[in-house]
């Protein structure tokens, strides 16, 4: 399988879509696509691997099959190596993931504008807007059931990792970047998610890339 990737520091669903590989255990080849570089328009057109999704990324290619979008990534890689790698086994449970990885895959539009994912960067000082502050405050209720009812198996939403977590892994970056206060059962499951060996590598990589994407250097201040 290849995986194209735009850049590690900013690409929040290329982290998705790398997650999702790792967890399904198949051995894949990474290709590095820069995002907005000075031929960002042309590239993107000509390049015969992000083609089919319009330039965007991430792309999984398995053979001929050809999958972009972070979800159906993680659904695709589900179906090759058994779901219950990536979703809760208990029908209560997998109901409430299923939920919470699409809630995050179509909501949350103020938090990720005014916040974009930036691993290297230590933001002081964002005022978020009332939109983007009601957006934290669903996705920590939503952490906050999650762990609740169904963590007691480990230190993941889920107890063990899932697909939760691979959806929710940019939030936990952002929240981390742009220093936004959770409570304590929060930044337990923050932690673990940062410090798991997989978000770590693609943490040195992202601090070890060179460039910058301007618009995503500076947050959008209410």
């Amino acid at each position: 399988m290849k995986l194209i990737l735009g850049n590690k520091n900013y690409s929040s669903w290329s982290l998705r879509g790398w997650l999702a590989c790792k967890q399904s255990g198949l051995p894949f080849e990474e290709i590095m696509v820069p995002l907005f570089g000075e031929d960002w328009d042309e590239r993107k057109k000509n390049h015969e691997e992000i083609a089919p999704s319009s330039g965007k990324v991430p792309v999984l290619w398995d053979g001929d099959a050809v999958v972009w979008d972070s979800l159906a990534i993680i659904e695709y890689l589900a179906d090759k190596v058994g779901r219950d790698r990536f979703w809760p086994k208990a029908d209560d449970a997998r109901a409430m993931a299923r939920s919470m990885v699409a809630e995050m895959h179509s909501s949350y539009l103020a938090l990720r504008s005014e916040c974009p994912m930036n691993m290297r960067a230590e933001v002081e000082g964002v005022e978020l807007s009332a939109a983007a502050r009601a957006d934290v405050v669903r996705i920590l209720t939503l952490w906050a059931e999650a762990r609740a009812r169904f963590g007691q198996g480990g230190p993941f939403l889920f107890g063990t990792y899932s697909a939760a977590d691979i959806i929710y892994a940019p939030v936990v970056s952002r929240f981390m970047t742009y220093g936004i206060g959770v409570p304590g059962f929060a930044l337990a499951y923050m932690e673990a998610v940062w410090d798991h060996e997989w978000l770590q590598s693609w943490l040195h990589a992202a601090e070890a890339e060179d460039w910058t994407i301007e618009q995503y250097e500076t947050p959008v201040r209410k």
